[in-house]
């Protein structure tokens, strides 16, 4: 019986990872949740019936698992990869820590799955929500008419921050209601979040933000080739989800019916999209489900091949725990 190690399961990510695993029927017995300097006695739930006891990540053995999840922040990952590598043991990191990594292949499902075997150390990683939600409606287009510029604009719930910034963005909102002062409550974003967007996602390093760097280095990773892209991200107060605006430049001429075709055919992707007041997929509308929803998608004419979407979904589940499901099945397959 192979057994899975999930390391953050306390963490945002980490619980939807859980709760992924319980929804597809992963028996609770076969699951084991890591979290480092963790009080005897803490326990984290598995489904609606069941509870895991969490064990204690820094004194943890790795053999006992087939595969370790790291859904947890890169410093930590980068101290517990090497132990849970020298065991031997298929792993999945999506902490971004193995990023620049040659020999670990960054992985979206039904995209590049092929890649699997290039991971000479049994280790794979995933990229950050918002990149499977631009890649992923593109699988089929980029195999037919190979995908040469991507430029996108990306608005992130407090979630991709983290447990501390969603109490943030409540804790804001409801003392704007009260007319209470903000001043001792802007610690995770240093600005205010309740009703603004703040276009900055990660510390900056020149002019671009690490969260930025990172969908370039990312999306290339994972496309490979002289693949050229352009990222703004934006964090707005939303709890839950993430939404991207993708404009495309393909190598070939394409056809924009042939495209909605190739998204619609796509595992893992719903299109919906209707010239109508209301005929597209907001945030709210996605929480909670496993699909990533394109709507929008339109030709543009600033370029010469080129065409542009929208594309919404839930950032922790079908994002990231959706394709890390899909990895865990393929890796145990091998």
């Amino acid at each position: 019986m192979n057994k899975i190690a999930v390391v953050g399961a306390t963490e945002n990510l980490g619980r939807e990872i859980l709760n992924f695993l319980s929804e597809n029927d992963i028996d609770v017995s076969r699951v084991i949740a890591l979290e480092t300097k963790t009080p005897m006695g803490t326990q984290v739930s598995y489904g609606e019936d069941e509870d895991l006891d969490v064990l204690n990540l820094d004194d943890f053995d790795f053999s006992k698992a087939n595969i370790a999840i790291f859904a947890c922040g890169a410093e930590l990952a980068k101290r517990f990869l090497p132990k849970a590598s020298a065991k031997s043991i298929k792993i999945i990191d999506c902490s971004g820590a193995l990023t620049n990594d040659i020999d670990v292949p960054m992985i979206v499902s039904g995209l590049n799955n092929q890649d699997i075997a290039k991971a000479k150390k049994g280790i794979v990683c995933v990229p950050s929500a918002v990149v499977t939600q631009t890649l992923k409606p593109l699988s089929k287009v980029n195999e037919k008419y190979a995908v040469k510029r991507i430029v996108l604009s990306g608005y992130l719930s407090t979630s991709a921050h983290g447990k501390e910034a969603m109490d943030e963005l409540f804790s804001q909102t409801r003392k704007i209601y009260m007319n209470a002062t903000l001043v001792d409550d802007e610690e995770v974003f240093k600005k205010q979040i309740a009703f603004n967007v703040l276009p900055q996602v990660g510390e900056f390093i020149g002019e671009e933000t690490g969260a930025e760097w990172a969908v370039n280095a990312e999306i290339k990773k994972v496309l490979g080739g002289n693949m050229k892209v352009h990222a703004n991200l934006a964090y707005v107060p939303a709890f839950i989800g993430a939404g991207v605006f993708v404009n495309v430049e393909m190598v070939k001429d394409f056809d924009l019916d042939d495209v909605r075709r190739l998204m619609e055919e796509t595992e893992g992707v719903t299109v919906f999209d209707k010239q109508v007041d209301g005929g597209y997929v907001s945030l709210n509308d996605v929480q909670g489900e496993n699909d990533i929803y394109v709507s929008r998608l339109r030709q543009d004419l600033s370029v010469s091949n080129g065409f542009s979407f929208w594309a919404v979904a839930d950032n922790l589940k079908a994002d990231i725990a959706h394709n890390v499901f899909d990895l865990i099945e393929l890796m145990l397959q091998k």
